[in-house]
């Protein structure tokens, strides 16, 4: 079996399905999407790949935050420690450094206590700025931190 394809992508920009981010938005509310690009931020107030979203301050904000894949790690422990509520849409692997270290707690054999997961069933279908959609390689899920306090 290849898996290659499910570790490497030649596009990080891939934007989050409108109809999907809708509901969430109805939920949260979020007033910050912190790597996005022109064509496919969610919120009015957004940083580019450019503007470096992992150096702005997301405190006192309500985050929605589609990682680039290949650098999810640092996206994940930026939203562990803002003091914001973040949402993060990213992949479901439990078996990666980060999550070990971000989000999970194996000495206590569960979440952190921050941290929602919320697994999506199906795969999502992610849209390019041409209109073209591509179905996710692996499963994803939303990593919630609660760090509003």
């Amino acid at each position: 079996m290849n898996i290659e394809p499910h570790f490497s992508s030649n596009k990080q920009d891939w934007g989050t399905p409108q109809k999907f981010f809708n509901c969430l938005d109805s939920e949260f509310h979020f007033t910050l999407d912190p790597c996005a690009s022109e064509w496919n931020a969610k919120c009015k107030r957004y940083y580019t790949y450019d503007q470096n979203g992992l150096i702005q301050s997301w405190d006192n904000e309500v985050i929605f935050c589609n990682p680039p894949y290949n650098e999810v790690g640092k996206w994940i422990e930026k939203a562990s420690k803002t003091k914001a509520l973040t949402v993060v849409l990213t992949f479901a692997r439990t078996d990666v450094k980060w999550w070990h270290t971000w989000v999970y707690d194996k000495t206590i054999n569960r979440f952190r206590d921050n941290v929602e997961v919320r697994f999506i069933q199906g795969r999502l279908k992610f849209e390019n700025q041409y209109g073209k959609t591509n179905p996710a390689p692996t499963p994803s899920c939303l990593i919630i931190f609660h760090n509003n306090n």
